[in-house]
């Protein structure tokens, strides 16, 4: 085996990998009961399985021990345990492991490290010569091997001394190849030193190799050497593996326990996730073992614990002992305590904590701040924020976090500018947590351009600032840049979660791009995300918003586990597309808890069927639970009322009701005195709505078209007047419609599309075949003042007209056509679709600004009531 040693400035790094290890199913007790294994078997074995690798840990290990004059019996034994330890230790080299016992000594070693090679290549040569039955050996090549063995094999006076003076065999002697090597270390260890296994159970703590925690646990029951100290360590490293059951099994079996027994225990549980364990090892030291009393170390396991599961009585109890005891003069203690009172919400005990001590650092600063956002009590933050500011001059990546957390809440851009600035200024060292951090302020604050840039100056961008940077676009309904953000992430190979999924399909929810919410289905259904219940709610929406509520339907039935969220989702999906009983059905079959979302599906659902009193029932039910309606259930209500025809009802329901009405409550009201026909109330309504807001465009169009339904052209040409004097102008009415991978745009009267001529064409072909079955155009929905030939022509070029006449040119034949429109469906139009739909037998759907419109055999969803 041909060796060179390195020069004095290479540096020497190894990878030890074990070449068997302990089946884990192999239990310490077992092993104990093996039969030693005979060292001469194991010498004659072959070595052909020994690599370089391993031939250079024992030689060193053997040099350090046999060679080196300078260092001491005990040191020596440290540096050999290192050396095993590090042997089977995955990726640690003994430079790593040994510190400053193992630098000075390297030159020693490296010079006596080729000769230890050649004992092995020689006694290698004489054994394989015997194991062939050759009987004639060279005698220089037997007297160079057995002179070498002889080395290798010193004499007892040369060996070291155990405690007790009694001389013990070396450890070298023993080291043979075979399938359990370690096992055969640990057994030809000085059995009386309990110190050296103590330095391995130490070197292991680390490790990876869960067979080496079984070897030691197995060597220390054979010889009789399991103490209290070791048996501690052992817990510590069952926990550390997971395996919590051995860990419980040993410290059950120790016939004497201290506190440390008990916090390893509890320790492995609460970052194994099993809190309720903690707590029942906790009460167990309490009650059971009376002489052993909890100090700070306990104390703060066993609050983490109460944080971790909001157990705000426990925690309570926690907090008297450690008054009583004096053990909040530790700072981790009192951190402990405030976390534990944040994190319950009871932000009075935390401020109790924090006023009653002076030494806070900066964590305690922290878990008030975060406390207090996580609570919305902005206030307090704020307060906190300031306090922190005059007293601490070093800020870690966690108080700039919370900072920036705080602007956001608070919408406070100018506050979160600051921060940004401080953060370059000091040079703070860009991490994953502030870069997301310094993005979602500015999206929050909603400045989309601020966090597009600082999302494009990052150093590194990884899943979590993709995520931040596309949720930021999304929320500020910059749909589209969500999405080309998603391409960019997926082209710079960087894996997207289920968080940028969920973000993802929001996205093409506000776009009602039904193509690319199934090209994103595809994906998450491909790379697994698609059993994340924020990626099933996230499709659930995408679909219900895309017009096919079909397939979010199908999405729900599916999903294996349902949170509030999935419930509100489908419920106001139905409730939007007008099935009105599965959505009370749904309702009555949901397995959560209902919240003030649920209620608004429940009442808009009452209020398509016109269900008065269970409205109210409702209504009362929700305050029965606890839930305070807000003005988005009374805007149902009066909807209800409206949709029931009590319009003067819905009229005292709104003034009587002490909440602060917003134009959409109003405008609901107006609408349905438009449909009902009740001018007079619809007049008044209107006058008192333009009182208040002159320059909503939509109370104007309501009351242009009562004027228009009452043949008051007058009217009429006043409203148009009013609106050119307040320079307040029509939307267009704007009409969208997907095919294949392209999103085909129409406007109103507009004839630049490409393929108008094709348009038109089919479009007067439906026009000829609905009016042999009825179809008379609605010339009142035609607010100028013009001949009744030219408004008939002004209706014909509807947007949605336009693009549903598209798609039944590039669909496929009985394919779902679904139409997206940005202003509420006239009379005319509702009724000529109706009418199509019945001649083409095909299913259209189009949303509104109010509604998702189901059109199929000549009927409606909305059955006529929008």
């Amino acid at each position: 085996m041909p060796f060179t040693s390195p020069t004095e400035n290479e540096p020497f790094s190894l990878t030890f990998v074990p070449k068997t290890q302990l089946s884990d199913r192999e239990s310490p007790i077992e092993l104990a009961n093996l039969e030693k294994v005979d060292s001469d078997t194991a010498g004659r074995r072959k070595r052909s399985t020994w690599s370089k690798v391993e031939d250079e840990v024992l030689a060193r290990s053997f040099v350090t021990i046999s060679d080196d004059p300078i260092i001491g019996n005990d040191q020596k034994m440290d540096i050999f345990w290192g050396c095993i330890a590090s042997y089977y230790n995955e990726n640690r080299p003994p430079d790593r492991m040994l510190g400053k016992y193992w630098q000075g000594y390297a030159p020693i070693i490296w010079q006596s490290l080729k000769k230890r090679m050649l004992l092995f290549q020689a006694k290698d040569a004489w054994e394989a010569k015997r194991s062939r039955g050759r009987r004639h050996v060279r005698a220089h090549d037997y007297k160079h091997s057995s002179s070498l063995y002889a080395r290798r094999n010193p004499s007892p006076s040369r060996l070291p001394a155990s405690n007790d003076g009694a001389q013990v065999a070396h450890p070298m002697s023993t080291l043979r190849p075979s399938a359990r090597r370690l096992a055969l270390l640990v057994q030809t260890a000085p059995s009386p030193l309990r110190q050296f296994h103590l330095h391995l159970l130490k070197a292991f703590s680390d490790s990876k190799v869960f067979s080496s925690t079984v070897f030691i646990h197995a060597r220390l029951l054979k010889t009789s050497l399991l103490g209290l100290v070791q048996a501690n360590h052992l817990i510590g490293l069952y926990a550390n593996f997971g395996q919590l059951v051995d860990a419980h099994r040993l410290f059950d079996e120790m016939p004497d326990r201290n506190v440390v027994s008990f916090n390893m225990l509890m320790a492995g549980y609460l970052h194994s996730g099993f809190p309720e364990k903690v707590l029942s090892v906790f009460k167990r030291m309490a009650f059971a073992e009376v002489h052993l009393h909890p100090n700070q170390y306990i104390f703060a396991t066993v609050l983490a614990t109460c944080a971790n599961i909001s157990a705000l009585d426990e925690g309570r109890q926690c907090h008297s002992y450690v008054l009583r005891t004096g053990l909040t003069s530790y700072s981790y203690v009192r951190n402990s305590l405030l976390h534990m009172y944040a994190k319950c919400s009871d932000m009075q005990g935390a401020l109790g904590v924090f006023e009653s001590g002076s030494d806070f650092d900066i964590f305690s600063f922290n878990s008030m701040i975060n406390g207090f956002l996580t609570n919305g009590q902005l206030s307090g933050a704020k307060e906190i924020l300031s306090l922190m500011v005059e007293e601490m001059d070093q800020w870690d990546h966690v108080s700039y976090v919370a900072g920036l957390g705080l602007c956001a809440d608070s919408v406070c851009l100018t506050l979160g500018e600051q921060f940004h600035g401080q953060i370059l200024r000091r040079g703070m060292d860009y991490s994953d947590f502030v870069c997301s951090a310094v993005v979602d302020m500015y999206g929050k604050c909603k400045s989309v351009q601020s966090a597009l840039l600082a999302f494009r100056v990052l150093p590194s961008k990884n899943v979590v600032s993709w995520t931040t940077v596309m949720s930021a676009c999304m929320k500020n309904g910059c749909f589209e840049e969500a999405l080309k953000l998603f391409m960019h992430m997926i082209t710079d190979n960087v894996q997207p979660n289920e968080l940028t999924y969920a973000v993802a399909l929001y996205s093409c929810a506000g776009l009602s791009a039904l193509r690319s919410g199934d090209a994103l289905n595809g994906h998450v259904e491909k790379t697994g995300f698609k059993a994340y219940v924020s990626v099933g709610n996230a499709l659930v929406n995408m679909y219900s918003k895309s017009g096919s509520i079909e397939d979010a339907i199908r999405t729900f039935t599916y999903m294996c586990h349902r949170d509030i969220i999935s419930w509100n989702s489908i419920i106001n999906a139905y409730s939007h597309f007008g099935y009105a009983k599965e959505a009370l059905e749904t309702f009555h079959n949901m397995l959560e808890m209902p919240t003030h979302v649920t209620f608004v599906g429940v009442l808009s659902a009452c209020a398509h069927l016109g269900l008065v009193d269970q409205g109210f029932y409702y209504l009362k039910l929700m305050k029965d639970l606890g839930i305070v309606p807000e003005k988005e259930h009374y805007t149902c209500m009066v909807g209800l009322l409206c949709r029931a025809g009590q319009l003067e009802e819905a009229d005292r329901f709104m003034r009587s009701t002490f909440t602060e009405w917003d134009i959409v409550a109003w405008r609901t009201l107006l609408s349905a005195c438009r449909v009902l026909g009740n001018h007079s109330l619809g007049f008044k309504i209107a006058e008192w709505v333009l009182q208040r807001d002159p320059g909503d465009v939509g109370t104007y169009i309501l009351l242009s078209n009562m004027y228009s339904k009452a043949r008051r052209w007058d009217g009429v040409a006043k409203i148009r007047k009013l609106m050119r004097n307040r320079n307040i102008k029509k939307e267009p009415g704007i009409s969208w419609i997907q095919v294949g991978n392209e999103t085909h745009v129409f406007v109103s009267e507009d004839t630049s599309h490409p393929a108008m001529k094709q348009i038109t064409k089919k479009l007067a072909e439906l026009m000829s075949e609905i009016k042999l079955i009825g179809y008379v155009p609605n010339i009142t929905s035609v607010l100028h003042d013009v001949d009744d030939e030219q408004k008939e022509e002004y209706l014909r070029y509807h947007s949605e007209k336009l693009a549903i006449s598209f798609g039944l040119l590039h669909m496929p034949v009985g394919a779902t056509i679904y139409v997206m429109k940005n202003l509420r469906m006239c009379d005319d139009c509702h009724l000529a679709v109706k009418l199509i739909s019945m001649v083409t037998n095909r299913r259209l759907v189009v949303r509104d600004a109010n509604r998702f419109h189901c059109f199929e055999r000549g009927l409606c969803s909305c059955d006529d009531y929008w």
